[in-house]
């Protein structure tokens, strides 16, 4: 079978353009979701009634290692669901670890794609993908606030079999897209509404709540989004502006002296703006394009922990969801539900950098 000649039919632009401008939906089962808002119900009604004492653990370094499957997958939906098209793309690493260093207020982390890892590294088949996640929180008081920026290049079509009857997975070559790019500069600035509740012990496991309490918390979250493509020597470049405001229940049920099960449920509203300008084939550059949606978030998780002064483990299993308006029939789904796994240790902190974090904090008070 001549796959050049199929591939060169396929129309790549257009998906480019689609999926830098994805119209995504919710795609949850809803007896899940009302589980899970039973459950988070009954968590309220008994934070009423317990208190709480918060043990800190920022005079100590924390060093934590993720292993997450929270990786970019994007589905581009076209036509009635009678007669539905899917094409999904997706990066060639199934898994990315993150390695994180705490101290005071101050957590960092930098999350990566090992090529060793099983499903990180057919590129061959799959071409070559990379991913690098940069990140920092800062916990001033009640506030936590996330800073980052996230790059990653390379993606291929996942679903071969319903584009090209006959392709078969173990022989056939997936479709490439080596030069589709998504940089990300973000960040989200949070308030915690109730004073004796620790959500740094559920983020970053900074501290440790000793009763049972439960918190709203109201957020925003804002970034800055650069979408780039090049096919057949023709470049593309999209920028997306998003914000959102949004409010979130969170609750650490302390089921044991060491070991806490933490369930959230965050919903918002935001909006997200688009500004894009393709190359035409005589090398001249397109009208600019721009459009504005209202956008609408939500997200939930379920966190188990084990906590001691020294060593600490735990899971986390999240979703993540958005929703904006649909035109012309066609959707770009990127909704996520993703398993975590990590684990830390914390010790003193050596004199040079107890030394050098005094004289920064000398510097700006708020450290």
């Amino acid at each position: 079978m001549n796959f050049h000649k199929k591939i060169n039919s396929f129309d790549c632009c257009k998906l480019f353009v689609v999926i830098s401008f994805p119209k995504i939906k919710f795609n949850l089962n809803s007896k899940a979701v009302a589980v899970f808002f039973l459950c988070l119900s009954g968590f309220y009604s008994k934070a009423q009634t317990d208190s709480t004492d918060i043990k800190s653990y920022a005079d100590q370094v924390m060093i934590r290692v993720n292993l997450d499957t929270n990786i970019e997958n994007y589905t581009f939906s076209e036509g009635s669901e009678e007669n539905l098209n899917e094409t999904i793309l997706s990066i060639n690493n199934k898994t990315k670890a993150s390695l994180s260093v705490d101290y005071k207020i101050i957590s960092a982390t930098v999350s990566y794609a090992p090529r060793f890892f099983s499903g990180n590294n057919d590129n061959e088949r799959k071409g070559n993908s990379s991913y690098t996640d940069f990140r920092f929180r800062f916990f001033p008081e009640r506030f936590i606030q996330t800073l980052y920026y996230k790059n990653v290049k390379g993606f291929y079509i996942e679903n071969m079999q319903d584009i090209l009857p006959g392709w078969q997975k173990d022989r056939d070559p997936y479709i490439k897209f080596p030069d589709l790019r998504v940089q990300t500069f973000g960040g989200s600035t949070s308030y915690i509404l109730k004073k004796d509740f620790s959500l740094k012990s559920l983020y970053t496991q900074g501290e440790w709540q000793k009763n049972s309490k439960g918190s709203w918390v109201p957020f925003l979250d804002y970034d800055f989004t650069i979408f780039s493509n090049t096919i057949d020597g023709l470049k593309s470049k999209e920028y997306q502006y998003n914000f959102g405001a949004n409010i979130g229940y969170f609750y650490n049920w302390v089921i044991a002296e060491k070991i806490n099960i933490a369930p959230f449920l965050t919903l918002g509203f935001g909006g997200k703006f688009t500004s894009f300008k393709d190359t035409l084939e005589n090398g001249s550059r397109g009208p600019k394009q721009n459009e504005q949606y209202i956008t609408a978030k939500g997200s939930g998780g379920l966190h188990i922990g084990y906590n001691s002064d020294r060593f600490l483990f735990g899971g986390k299993l999240n979703f993540n969801a958005t929703a904006y308006d649909e035109k012309e029939n066609s959707t770009v789904e990127n909704n996520n539900t993703y398993g975590l796994l990590y684990i830390g240790y914390r010790f003193p902190p050596p004199k040079v950098v107890e030394r050098n974090y005094n004289k920064m904090q000398k510097k700006i008070p708020v450290l």
